[in-house]
C-alpha cells in the first residue's frame, strides 16, 4: 500500500487546523504524516495525534503559498502527497480514497469540496450534520456519479483539495514560486501539467467540508498581487488569467484594462467596493459571478438612463 502524506498551509485560523488535525485521525487509512507549511511567525499548538505532525516555517513579506506548497512537499516522505487547505476537514475516506485511485491512475487527482454555512457548528465534527447543510459551489461543477473524470480543462484544477504522486510533483518543479501573494499559481501550475502530458482528473470521493471564514469574490483585497501575477502568466504563457476578477476590477473603476498595455491601478479599494464582494455569514462562499451580474446590471441601467437624458 502506497504511503500518504497530507500536506496543508498554515496562517491564523488556529482552530480550522485543529479541526483538520481531527479529521485527519479519523481517517480509514491513516496518514503517513501531517506537514505543515506555516506562513507567519508562531507555530501552532496542535493536538496530539497518531501519526507525526511536522510544522515547518515558509515566512515572507508576501504571502508565498506556491513556495509553501513546494517546501511542504519536499519535506513530506510518502509516496502519495494530499494538499488539503487548513480551511477543509476531511472526511473519514478521504486518503483511502485517493489511495485507492492511484492503483491505477497516474496524475493529478481533485477531490469533492462541500462548503459549510457560517453557523455550522464545527467543534464535534458531526459529519452526519456537515452531509446535511453543507452545499457545493454554484460556480464549480461536481464529481462525477463515480470513478474518474478526466478534466480537459486546465483551468478547472483547484489547489484546495488534490493529490499527487510525489514523483511527478516533485518531476514537474511543483508550483512557480514567482508567484507570490495571492492568485494566479493554481491556474499556472495546471497549464504546467497540461503542457507535460500529466492528466487531471476529477473523482468521486476524496470528500472535505470547508469551514466557513469571511472572504472577498473578486478579492479586491489581494488587487496588487492579482495584477501582479496576472502580468507574470502573460509574461510566461502570452496571455493572462483570473479574467473573471480582472473584468469585476475593471467594472468597479479599479484598474484600466486597455488591451496590449499593462494593467493600471487606477485607485484602492474602497468600503463600499469590500461591502460589495464581502462574504456575508448565511453565504458557505463568495461569489464574483454574482457581483459581476450586480455591477453589469448597474451599468446598463446607467447607459439606460444617459440614453434617455
Amino acid at each position: 500500500m502506497n504511503q500518504v502524506s497530507v500536506v496543508t498551509l498554515g496562517r491564523g485560523r488556529p482552530d480550522h487546523l485543529v479541526n483538520v488535525v481531527h479529521g485527519l485521525m479519523r481517517q480509514t487509512l491513516p496518514p503517513t504524516e501531517l506537514i505543515v507549511a506555516v506562513m507567519q511567525d508562531e507555530l501552532y499548538v496542535l493536538p496530539d495525534a497518531p501519526f507525526p505532525v511536522r510544522q515547518i516555517q515558509i515566512v515572507a513579506d508576501t504571502l508565498p503559498l506556491a513556495a509553501a506548497r513546494n517546501a511542504a512537499a519536499v519535506a513530506a516522505t510518502g509516496d502519495i502527497i494530499v494538499f488539503l487547505d487548513m480551511d477543509c476537514i476531511p472526511t473519514p475516506t478521504l486518503i483511502a480514497d485517493y489511495a485507492g485511485f492511484f492503483e491505477t491512475f497516474e496524475g493529478l487527482l481533485m477531490g469533492e469540496v462541500l462548503y459549510l454555512p457560517g453557523d455550522t457548528a464545527v467543534g464535534e465534527l458531526s459529519y452526519e450534520r456537515f452531509a446535511e447543510v453543507a452545499v457545493k459551489h454554484s460556480d464549480r461543477r461536481g464529481p462525477p456519479a463515480h470513478g474518474i473524470e478526466i478534466c480537459n480543462d486546465y483551468r478547472c484544477f483547484w489547489s484546495l483539495n488534490f493529490a499527487m504522486r510525489r514523483a511527478t510533483f516533485l518531476g514537474l518543479g511543483g508550483f512557480d514560486e514567482r508567484y507570490v501573494g495571492y492568485g494566479g499559481e493554481d491556474t499556472d501550475f495546471g497549464k504546467a501539467l497540461a503542457e507535460a502530458g500529466i492528466p487531471i482528473a476529477w473523482i468521486k470521493g476524496g470528500l472535505a467540508y470547508h469551514q466557513y471564514h469571511p472572504h472577498h469574490m473578486p478579492p479586491v483585497h489581494h488587487l496588487d498581487s492579482v495584477v501582479r501575477n496576472a502580468e507574470l502568466f502573460e509574461t510566461k504563457w502570452g496571455y493572462r488569467t483570473m479574467d473573471h476578477w480582472l473584468h469585476a476590477f475593471r467594472l468597479m473603476g479599479l484598474i484600466d484594462l486597455a488591451p496590449g498595455r499593462p494593467i493600471r491601478i487606477l485607485r484602492r479599494p474602497d468600503a463600499a467596493d469590500l461591502a460589495l464582494t464581502g462574504q456575508q455569514s448565511h453565504q458557505p462562499y463568495a461569489n464574483t459571478a454574482v457581483v459581476i451580474r450586480l455591477l453589469e446590471a448597474r451599468l446598463a441601467a446607467t447607459r439606460e438612463v444617459a440614453a434617455a437624458e
